[in-house]
């Protein structure tokens, strides 16, 4: 009795061109990435294929004239900072993008269009030149102290560049579309009738948002902070055009280690951590989300 050999079905197939593309565009540059973090630097710069953990110890501590480490906590200061801005402007995109996300929901259908349009226009242009826009309006000289001194309010103001209220500034105009558009599609999945039957039973609107709209809309808050948070951690053209190079975030660390420091095992090691922390974030939101949906089965 001879064995039929199944061939591979479509669904194998058919995904091939795609593990094909992960392979090479993510799995290959991540394990170089891993590989360059375990090498020692060349003498010239660059690296050397010998293993060692070096670049690793180096992120918390210095070696010493005699060879003991020192910790040195100049980088977690860095991470520290990148994490604070980070969380802010997601915080500061998720509390002005609820209302613009709503009064867009609220519109005709043909507005909607126009809106979302509007909103996602931004992405159109270069990001340097968004970015870089802010210094002509942020710098002296700027639109906004031209503004105060034509309302009279102040007679001159320092500049409001290279520091993290600028970067914070970018930060947020980069980014808020990314939270505008995942709110707005909950908001529009939001059956109208659940907020009437809150009015009927005399709720607040303060009532009817917090214990109706906000409870239904928050998988797309919470997609919208992911969305956010994540890509501000890697930032690089805020830190450098609006902080000046002189506020250093993780992304301009990594970018300064592959460049000017020539250090390319820190900065990969940077990287891994830096990807690391992103991933565990995600799993932990991904099995609280589990975990969530179980009970509610359950329930």
């Amino acid at each position: 009795m001879t064995r039929r050999i199944k061939s591979p079905g479509w669904n194998v197939l058919g995904l091939l061109p795609t593990h094909l593309i992960m392979l090479l565009t993510l799995i290959i540059p991540v394990g170089i990435i891993i590989l360059v973090s375990f090498s020692t630097r060349g003498p010239y710069g660059g690296f050397d294929y010998v293993f060692t953990t070096a670049p690793y110890k180096q992120i918390l501590f210095n070696e010493g004239w005699t060879g003991e480490l020192e910790f040195n906590p100049q980088y977690l200061i860095v991470v520290a900072r990148t994490l604070v801005l980070a969380a802010a402007t997601t915080l500061i995109c998720l509390i002005l993008s609820f209302p613009v996300a709503y009064f867009i929901s609220l519109q005709k259908p043909s507005l909607k269009v126009l809106l979302i349009y509007l909103v996602t226009l931004p992405f159109w242009v270069s990001m340097i030149v968004r970015v870089y826009s802010w210094i002509i309006i942020l710098g002296n000289e700027g639109v906004i102290e031209k503004t105060l001194r034509a309302l009279g309010i102040v007679d001159d103001i320092d500049s409001m560049l290279f520091g993290d209220t600028a970067m914070l500034i970018g930060l947020v105009y980069s980014y808020i579309p990314l939270m505008i558009l995942p709110i707005f599609a909950s908001i529009e999945k939001l059956d109208p009738a659940l907020v009437e039957a809150s009015h009927d039973l005399y709720g607040s609107r303060l009532t009817t948002l917090r214990r109706v709209i906000l409870p239904l809309c928050q998988p797309g808050m919470l997609a919208g902070a992911i969305l956010v948070f994540v890509p501000c951690l890697g930032a690089v053209l805020e830190p450098t055009l609006l902080g000046g190079g002189k506020t250093m975030m993780m992304g301009n660390l990594i970018q300064l280690q592959f460049g000017a420091a020539r250090n390319w095992p820190l900065g990969a090691a940077i990287s891994i951590v830096l990807m690391a922390a992103v991933l565990l974030f995600l799993i932990a939101r991904g099995l609280r989300a589990v975990r969530r949906e179980t009970r509610e089965l359950a329930v």
